[in-house]
């Protein structure tokens, strides 16, 4: 098709904001932008209708699709509801790893092809992830509470030997899952000096430390493991009390990935009673985090951030580039690249 008349809706939000998706638009293709502003991250996601992780706001988005060809968006919940009130459209371009905010079947059903932006946050969330790691075993948090909130040197008892922290060179790391993420945290401790070693049944190919093929024995050798696996029907509760039980005392555990990937009670258990020495997480089952979750109260032996490991500016502009691009194929009649419907 041509690129004359197409109408695209840039439903973005506070991340990748409306106007960086029209800039990106505006280098790919000739279309008209409507723009539209979903809440999140200042209004949590959830699942809507039959979608998950998505902004609260079929009709909003019903109302700025009207007749257009195109919507790309990170949270618009494109549900059957939607899909079925928007005839016009025929291309969703979601902002995001994985489209968990379209009914895909639906949008098979209504003739709606849909992409998304694979790897827009991997480099973002490595780095964090290595922050995480960095914070929990050196007691960073905890001795900045110490000093800048109560006004207290007591954080100085982490110069003991008993309370000190461990560091990163000689350590032996365990990476759960070896994807565009742990791929990477790979790279970065391997420059510090840590033994990494690597789990994961689906990668095919040469990896950075030493390749494991049972998790049960990355577990026994691990002083620190980070999960980096997908969330799957195969994945979700793999690291649960049998799996945390084969750590070393006194184990450090991160997850910046998916909060399911790891049973919390459990982890909340071996952390209270001492086999675990700290977590560091970015994720959580429940998100927000509960005001009652028992992690809340183990904050001397946890780092918890709520789920920034993709918070950069680098991801929100990466992401409505990879989108812009889509839709330029799309305009052009090209194959698009990264297409699952």
């Amino acid at each position: 098709m041509t690129s004359s008349g197409v109408r695209v809706v840039a439903a973005g939000d506070h991340f990748v904001l409306p106007s960086l998706i029209t800039r990106a638009l505006e280098k790919e293709a000739d279309c008209t932008v409507r723009e539209l502003t979903l809440g999140w991250p200042l209004e949590p996601f959830g699942p809507v209708a039959e979608v998950s992780e998505a902004s609260d706001a079929e009709e909003e988005l019903i109302g700025a699709l009207a007749d257009a060809q195109v919507l790309v968006t990170q949270m618009g919940p494109v549900t059957g509801r939607v899909l079925a009130a928007c005839p016009a459209l025929r291309l969703v371009v979601v902002c995001r790893g994985g489209p968990v905010n379209v009914n895909l079947e639906a949008a098979a059903r209504h003739g709606v092809r849909v992409c998304f932006a694979p790897g827009r946050n991997a480099a973002a969330t490595a780095e964090f992830t290595v922050g995480l790691l960095l914070a929990a075993l050196r007691r960073i948090p905890q001795a900045h509470g110490l000093l800048a909130g109560q006004g207290s040197w007591a954080g100085s008892s982490y110069y003991t030997y008993e309370h000190s922290g461990l560091e990163l060179e000689d350590l032996p790391v365990g990476l759960v899952g070896y994807g565009a993420v742990g791929s990477r945290v790979a790279r970065v401790l391997g420059a510090f000096g840590a033994r990494v070693m690597v789990y994961d049944p689906y990668v095919r190919g040469e990896v950075l430390g030493l390749r494991l093929p049972a998790l049960e024995d990355l577990l026994r050798r691990s002083a620190v493991i980070t999960l980096h696996a997908r969330l799957t029907a195969e994945t979700r509760g793999l690291i649960g009390a049998p799996e945390l039980a084969l750590l070393p005392p006194g184990a450090v555990v991160v997850n910046a990935a998916r909060g399911p990937l790891l049973d919390e009670d459990a982890l909340c258990d071996a952390l209270a009673d001492g086999r675990l020495g700290a977590a560091a997480l970015d994720t959580y089952a429940r998100e927000p985090l509960p005001p009652d979750a028992r992690l809340r109260a183990l904050a001397d032996r946890v780092v918890l951030t709520p789920h920034l490991g993709g918070a950069s500016r680098a991801v929100a502009e990466k992401a409505a580039r990879i989108a812009a691009a889509e839709v330029g194929r799309w305009v052009r009649g090209e194959p698009l690249a990264h297409r699952l419907v």
